[in-house]
């Protein structure tokens, strides 16, 4: 996320810093705040996430397995 200060940056594209955290940890704050329904959520849904690909599957499979899904 970028904060626009009303000054034109030449058009050139800065990536946004990378920081690591747990899966643990990320999945416990993603948790409460759905379960809160924090609206600041909707502000990343289509932010791109890096994963482990063992990690991947076992979302895609779950997401495959999971009744109404």
């Amino acid at each position: 996320m970028r904060i626009f200060h009303g000054e034109d940056e030449g058009g050139l594209a800065v990536e946004s810093p990378r920081v690591s955290i747990s899966f643990g940890e990320l999945s416990r704050i993603v948790a409460d705040a759905r379960w809160c329904d924090r609206t600041w959520l909707s502000d990343f849904e289509d932010d791109q996430v890096d994963l482990p690909e063992d990690l991947y599957d076992v979302l895609i499979a779950y997401r495959r397995l999971r009744p109404g899904a």
